[in-house]
């Protein structure tokens, strides 16, 4: 049985969340304000290791720990996980654990600049969607044609309905005769803005479709008051957010590791 406990009251707990003091990342915002994912620590009342977890995504802090390396609540069935170590001894840590099954990758951190974006540029990358594709917004239909497909699931994977997705998330989709194909999409949220997740079918990638729906999703977005945040997980995604606007802030290591 795991000694890694759920931490209640997250938002008044100042004890645990001084171990994230640094972090910028969203998902550790999201788990930081309780609006989603959850922070665990090895001990409630003298903590040395907390862990923020949201998704795929775990953000470790504080002392390194062989059992918080290898701690996802909640994985029956669950195959992949990142894990984004804040230090040398962490990722010692997490290539003891995992071994073989973990991959280190880079990253890349975009700068969360606010109103950098040309909105009369976005507007026209919108326009010149060829039809006869359509720009849609995630309603329930997608919604739960989302759920059902891997290829767009993380479009709303975190959000347990549809009625939490309309209260707290955002997202457009591409679609082609009314099934979706591409789109842009919150796969969190938190005080200020959300975490934006853009997924292409297979068949339909390197048409633009992705670079359309992600300026759709960003005017959404200034529009509402709230801020797209964007978290590269690749060069090609990299590309994609400097063609919309985005500066990189830097490159960092993360393990794609097999749960076992």
């Amino acid at each position: 049985m795991s000694r890694y406990y759920p931490v209640k009251n997250i938002r008044t707990n100042e004890k645990i969340k001084r171990f994230f003091s640094e972090k910028k990342d969203t998902l550790v915002l999201s788990c930081l304000e309780g609006t989603m994912g959850c922070v665990y620590t090895d001990h409630l009342q003298s903590p040395k290791t907390a862990l923020a977890i949201l998704g795929d995504f775990c953000f470790p802090a504080g002392e390194a720990d062989l059992e918080g390396a290898l701690f996802w609540p909640g994985c029956y069935g669950k195959k992949f996980g990142i894990i984004v170590p804040p230090d040398q001894e962490w990722e010692l840590c997490i290539r003891q654990a995992y071994g073989e099954k973990a991959r280190e990758i880079t990253r890349y951190a975009l700068k969360k600049e606010k109103h950098v974006w040309d909105l009369d540029k976005l507007a026209l990358v919108v326009k010149s969607l060829p039809s006869p594709y359509k720009v849609q917004r995630i309603d329930r239909e997608i919604y739960q044609y989302a759920k059902e497909n891997t290829w767009c699931q993380d479009w709303v994977s975190q959000f347990e309905n549809y009625e939490a997705f309309r209260d707290h998330g955002q997202g457009v989709a591409i679609t082609l005769e009314g099934i979706p194909v591409a789109g842009a999409s919150s796969y969190s949220y938190y005080g200020e803005g959300i975490e934006i997740e853009i997924d292409t079918h297979p068949k339909y990638r390197r048409k633009g479709l992705a670079y359309r729906a992600a300026a759709a999703l960003i005017l959404e977005c200034e529009k509402l008051g709230l801020y797209p945040s964007w978290d590269a997980h690749n060069k090609a995604s990299l590309s994609l957010a400097q063609k919309l606007g985005y500066h990189l802030d830097e490159p960092y290591k993360a393990y794609e590791i097999e749960i076992k």
